[in-house]
């Protein structure tokens, strides 16, 4: 009786290490998502890009990907991403950059306050009068290195 018990203790334990050590959960955990795992708020990544603005992506034209969905102003938008997200996924898990390099923190944003850096998506904190892209343009050169380390920090 002893043993089985064990055994199913040990069974308990290991399926619960093994779920809370999946990869997808982990690497949701570090993303700006709401409660159903939406980034950016449902803009559509890609226009940052193609369009150089910020568009709301529609409710039926999304892409989820290692648990994160994403919304999409048009199909071939959509189509681009999924052939190569990581280049249009905003850096820092789409948490403020600004924040990032200043104090380490993951700060909201504003999806429509944001910034392409060698091609690379930043986004910012916009409201109540404290836009960070302007403090960002401001000392760039020292932030963005500093938010990338914090980042590289906030994942391990």
């Amino acid at each position: 009786m002893k043993k089985a018990f064990a055994l199913i203790l040990i069974s308990v334990f290991t399926v619960g290490f093994a779920s809370a050590q999946n990869p997808t959960e982990l690497h949701k955990k570090h993303f700006n998502l709401d409660k159903h795992s939406l980034a950016i708020k449902g803009y559509d990544p890609v226009s940052y890009f193609t369009g150089k603005k910020a568009m709301e992506g529609k409710k039926d034209i999304t892409l989820t990907t290692e648990g994160i969905t994403y919304r999409f102003a048009t199909t071939q938008d959509r189509d681009l991403f999924k052939s190569s997200p990581e280049k249009y996924q905003p850096q820092f898990g789409g948490w403020c950059a600004y924040a990032m390099g200043a104090t380490g923190e993951k700060v909201d944003i504003d999806p429509e306050t944001f910034k392409l850096i060698d091609g690379k998506l930043y986004l910012f904190y916009n409201a109540f009068f404290n836009n960070t892209k302007k403090s960002w343009d401001k000392d760039e050169k020292n932030l963005k290195p500093k938010a990338e380390a914090n980042w590289a920090k906030t994942i391990q």
